[in-house]
């Protein structure tokens, strides 16, 4: 008789290795490695995904791309003064995990200085629920395109 085992897992919740697949697929539509992301798994779930081109609005920058349970994507600097994040804008739509490709348009629109795309006010998307069920919303994420 065949003892059956499953695989272990990366990390000791497996809504963290969604959240680490989906941050795979935005990393590789970014043409960033995932050397580049941290993620914080207290609630609400966070992810850091350090960006190596400045926004053409603010120039001399460093950049950043971080992402929440709650509130979906968001592009940020690097505030001179303290290092702290600022962000300056929120990708927004109807989920937290946008397809990568529109994760990839909102950075390059960024770049390229277009003040109008995303949004200003931060959106709330879901209730924060730390690993608990990201599994599921991520894996229901939907394929939509702006």
């Amino acid at each position: 008789m065949t003892a059956m085992f499953a695989l272990p897992s990366r990390h000791p919740h497996l809504s963290l290795d969604a959240v680490w697949g989906y941050l795979a697929e935005v990393t590789d539509a970014l043409g960033v490695g995932l050397e580049s992301c941290t993620v914080d798994h207290d609630t609400p779930v966070t992810a850091y995904v350090a960006l190596d081109e400045e926004f053409r609005a603010h120039p001399g920058c460093d950049t950043a791309l971080v992402w929440n349970e709650t509130h979906g994507w968001a592009a940020a600097i690097e505030n001179h003064s303290d290092g702290e994040l600022v962000v300056i804008r929120y990708l927004g739509g109807d989920t937290i995990a946008p397809p990568a490709d529109r994760v990839s348009r909102f950075i390059t629109a960024l770049r390229e200085g277009d003040e109008v795309t995303g949004r200003l006010r931060r959106p709330s998307l879901r209730t924060p629920t730390g690993p608990a069920d990201l599994e599921i919303v991520l894996r229901q994420r939907t394929k939509a395109s702006w």
